[in-house]
């Protein structure tokens, strides 16, 4: 069995979730568990790229101190590269255990998010350990917390051992809303290759620039070409249009540099597309034309669009993921 701890303090000499999980660590190698521990204020450079070590542990420890308010920002950092650049079938399997110690208040509540998040990345949380500590000299020679924690990491051997089940979460359905549509399958050797390249500055300043070069020059081409503006996009979408059932939606796209909006309209599953105003859509899109473009060449789903930032949305969610589904730009562009 191996257990990832991840800590997210700042690693100061004081700092009683360090006596915590070293007590933990302590516990589990006496029972023939291999632990792993990673600092990330150490690995901040690498946040990105840590979440394909989670492939190869049966169980992780998120651990981390309330300093004056919530879990801090190199966790958060880490739970948005898991939401990211995961492996969720990967994590859909694997037992997360929360540790938070405050030196000032709100352990309860930091607790409880680490385990909402990990709930709606599709993870198995656990019992966790959170508490307050005034005096670590007084803390470290309690016999009867140190009980508590020694207790607490024998029953997260015993859960992951055992696999035991947990009842069903209502956070599990916030996955399903927010992250349920198609997408571009990745296997997790293309996952872990995508997140080596997110956390590489250099790289990603690189692509930015390649990416606004093509821009001005894809621009440029359209204005030698006299592209008529009013009837771009019409006919991909039209082309591209596959409804199964009865559909009902509607949707505007704010197009940068555009003076009219891109309207979307699906009735009774019949498709109508023209360039103009909507007051009342389901959705509100706004986007650049280089993703639109991307997405209507099949490099990008609607939905990574939006988990990326690249497309900003407002409205039904739901109707939203219906986008990937009745376009058929992915498919239609293998």
């Amino acid at each position: 069995m191996k257990i990832n701890i991840y800590y997210g303090g700042r690693g100061i000499l004081d700092d009683p979730t360090l006596f915590v999980i070293g007590k933990m660590t302590e516990v589990l190698t006496e029972l023939n568990v291999n632990v792993e521990r990673f600092p990330l204020y150490e690995l901040r450079n690498q946040i990105t790229s840590l979440p394909a070590s989670i492939n190869e542990a049966d169980g992780i420890v998120l651990a981390t101190t309330v300093e004056w308010y919530g879990v801090g920002g190199l966790m958060m950092q880490f739970l948005d590269a898991c939401w990211l650049y995961g492996n969720k079938e990967k994590i859909s399997k694997t037992y997360m255990c929360p540790v938070v110690m405050s030196l000032s208040s709100g352990e309860r509540e930091a607790k409880t998010n680490l385990q909402v998040a990990w709930e709606i990345l599709g993870g198995l949380p656990c019992s966790g350990l959170c508490g307050y500590v005034e005096d670590m000299t007084s803390f470290e020679l309690n016999t009867e917390y140190i009980k508590i924690i020694e207790k607490k990491t024998e029953n997260l051997y015993r859960t992951i051992s055992q696999k035991m089940h947990s009842l069903p979460s209502s956070n599990q359905a916030v996955k399903q809303i927010v992250g349920g549509s198609k997408n571009i399958s990745l296997t997790p050797q293309e996952t872990e290759q995508l997140s080596k390249y997110a956390s590489d500055e250099q790289y990603v300043q690189q692509q930015k620039e390649d990416i606004q070069e093509l821009s001005s020059l894809f621009k440029g081409m359209l204005e030698k070409k006299d592209v008529d503006v009013n009837k771009q996009y019409i006919k991909d979408f039209e082309d591209h249009f596959a409804p199964e059932g009865t559909i009902n939606a509607s949707y505007k796209f704010m197009i940068e540099d555009r003076k009219k909006s891109l309207i979307v309209e699906i009735v009774d599953s019949r498709l109508k597309c023209y360039y103009g105003n909507f007051d009342a859509p389901d959705i509100l899109c706004k986007i650049k034309p280089e993703v639109l473009e991307q997405i209507i060449m099949g490099q990008m789903s609607f939905q990574r669009a939006f988990m990326t930032g690249d497309m900003q949305v407002k409205g039904d969610f739901r109707i939203l993921l219906l986008l990937d589904q009745v376009f058929t730009f992915l498919n239609g562009n293998e």
